[in-house]
Formats: C-alpha cells, sequence, structure tokens
C-alpha cells in the first residue's frame, strides 16, 4: 500500500510506502473493548464514608429474660436498633437501619470497588492496530467526518513546525481537513443537565487527530481548535483513534510519523516479537553466554585425573617421615 505526501502548500510532493499494520482486519468488538478499558481506568472512586449512619449508641437486644427496659423483644414495639443513653427524649427512638432518619444507605457507593475493565496485553495491541487500519477506510471515516481528499491523509514533517493556531488552522485547511475543522466549530454547544454545574459546561464534535512523529510544536498550535487532538505516534491508543467506541477518525499523519510505525514496536502482533520481547531474548541469550564462560573457566581449574595423582604423591612425600641418613 502506497500514499500520497502532501506539502503544506496542498500539493503532492510524492509517495510513501505504507506499514504492513495499515493491512489489519477490522475488529469493531475488539476496538469497543479496549476503548471501554481506557474510559474505565479514567474513573474518580467514589463512595460513602464507611461509618455513615453508624455514630450513634442504637443497640439490638435480643433477649427475652432481660429487664423490659433492656431488651427488645416482647415489648410490644419493632424489633429495631434503637438509640440508648440519650435522655427521654430520644431515648428508644429507631437509628443505624437504613429507613430511619439519619440511618445508614441501603446500598451506597464504596469506594474500594475496583470498576477498571482489565483487558489483555495482546488484546489491546491488536485493537490498537486495527484502530490505526481503521483511518483508511473512507466508507467508516465518512459516516461521522467530512472527507476531502484520499485516506490515508500524510503531511510533510515541516507541519510540526508550526507554533501558531491561526498557521496550523491554514496549513490544515490546504491539506484538506479544514470543512471538517469549520463543522466541529459550528457545534459546540453548552451541556443540558447538571454536568454544568460539575466543571462540564461545553459539549464539543470530535474532529481531526493529528498524529506527529515527536513532541513539536504543532502538538501545542493545533490543540485550541475545536475538535482537534494532537498525539505523538508513540503515544497512540484507541480511545483517540476510535472516540466513543467507534472506529474511523478523520486522522493527519505526519511522514515521520509513518515511518516510526514501520518500525513496529507496539503493533506487530501478527508476526514475531516486539521490540521489548526481542530485547528480553537477546539479554537472556548473553546471560546464557556469561554462564557458559564462568563454567568453561572453572572447568579448567578444576583438578583432573592426572593432577590428583600428582597431587596426591606430592601429599605422601610430604607426610612420609624422612629417612634415616647412613653413616
Amino acid at each position: 500500500m502506497k500514499a500520497n505526501v502532501i506539502g503544506m502548500d496542498g500539493a503532492v510532493k510524492g509517495t510513501i510506502e505504507l506499514p504492513s499494520v495499515f493491512a489489519t482486519e477490522y475488529k469493531p468488538k475488539l476496538i469497543k473493548r479496549a476503548s471501554q478499558a481506557i474510559q474505565s481506568a479514567m474513573k474518580q472512586p467514589k463512595g460513602a464514608d464507611p461509618r455513615a449512619g453508624k455514630k450513634q449508641t442504637a443497640l439490638y437486644i435480643g433477649i427475652r429474660d432481660a429487664p423490659a427496659a433492656d431488651r427488645s423483644m416482647n415489648v410490644e414495639r419493632a424489633r429495631l436498633p434503637r438509640l440508648r443513653n440519650r435522655g427521654t427524649l430520644l431515648a428508644g427512638r429507631v437509628a443505624g437501619v437504613p429507613h430511619a432518619v439519619g440511618g445508614t444507605a441501603a446500598h451506597p457507593l464504596k469506594a474500594w470497588e475496583i470498576q477498571r475493565e482489565e483487558i489483555n496485553r495482546k488484546e489491546k495491541r491488536a485493537a490498537l492496530a486495527s484502530a490505526i487500519a481503521t483511518t483508511t477506510m473512507k466508507e467508516l471515516v465518512a459516516k461521522r467526518f467530512i472527507v476531502e481528499k484520499d485516506l490515508p491523509i500524510v503531511v510533510e514533517d515541516a507541519l510540526e513546525s508550526i507554533a501558531k493556531t491561526r498557521e496550523a488552522l491554514a496549513a490544515l485547511t490546504k491539506v484538506g481537513v479544514g470543512k471538517d475543522i469549520e463543522s466541529a466549530r459550528g457545534k459546540v454547544r453548552k451541556r443540558a443537565g447538571k454536568g454544568k454545574a460539575r466543571g462540564r459546561i461545553w459539549k464539543e464534535k470530535k474532529s481531526v487527530l493529528i498524529v506527529a512523529l515527536k513532541n513539536s510544536p504543532i502538538l501545542r498550535a493545533a490543540r485550541n481548535l475545536p475538535g482537534v487532538d494532537t498525539v505523538t505516534v508513540n503515544s497512540l491508543n484507541v480511545d483517540l483513534l476510535a472516540p466513543g467506541a467507534e472506529a474511523g477518525r478523520l486522522t493527519v499523519w505526519t511522514k515521520g510519523a509513518i515511518e516510526e510505525l514501520g518500525k513496529e514496536k507496539k503493533v506487530n502482533v501478527q508476526k514475531g516479537m516486539n521490540d521489548w520481547q526481542k530485547a528480553y531474548a537477546e539479554k537472556k541469550v548473553l546471560i546464557k553466554k556469561e554462564e557458559a564462560k564462568k563454567a568453561a573457566i572453572e572447568s579448567k581449574k578444576a583438578p583432573t585425573a592426572k593432577t590428583e595423582g600428582k597431587a596426591e604423591k606430592v601429599a605422601e612425600k610430604k607426610a612420609a617421615p624422612a629417612k634415616a641418613v647412613k653413616k
């Protein structure tokens, strides 16, 4: 697969060979699972105080033989925990149960519960590879975004040096994604409901994703555009490529980012091992070689059958008594 490299003026400057990850099969269920796992990790734990509604003296005494003032059975009232040591006004009032005033909640939120959804490492990498491949599928991208040119959109590396938002918008318009950015600008709206009181006042449409090779000025210049997200190629994740767990996002790649993807650090799931696995395997081989060298050196130092016999004879001579000298 090949793609055209677009210049800053919108003209085609050449072609580039796309890496094999762009030929990955489209797997919507796997992409959705990986996206939901990322979203669940962003949830903030919340819950009630474990002692909420229990900071009182309410007690239930289920003994029939105790005095009437102390027991809770056969005294013509419900068998419920009641306040004690509260004087005449509050003594005997029900407390500490969900249906009592100031009691515990029936099924409160628990901050210690695990809400994060786990996903296997291989599944996550396969989902990322599939999500990258969907950026070239026009039928998927055109459902949510305005597509003006052939996909994928690959731009020369000069795009990464842009430091002004005005210049970034002009360059993106020439590249062929300006209409979608303008569409997202017109769909910024206020949120309906209580979210406005919780810091989530505005809602906006998702627009272009810009993928750069490294941390460059374009990442800050374009992030103020409505709906536009920016990321380095090594920080890509499924949630950015498939917002709302729906794959097929309008993506602008720089030439360096495509070349970096060709190294297949994180997305080579189908062919062999990734870079970390290879490094670990090489390290294990080096350790085995060092162990073999040490064993060979120790075997040379170890006494053989010949040396052992010589050593024994020398020891016997030393231990034998000296012969008498003949006069």
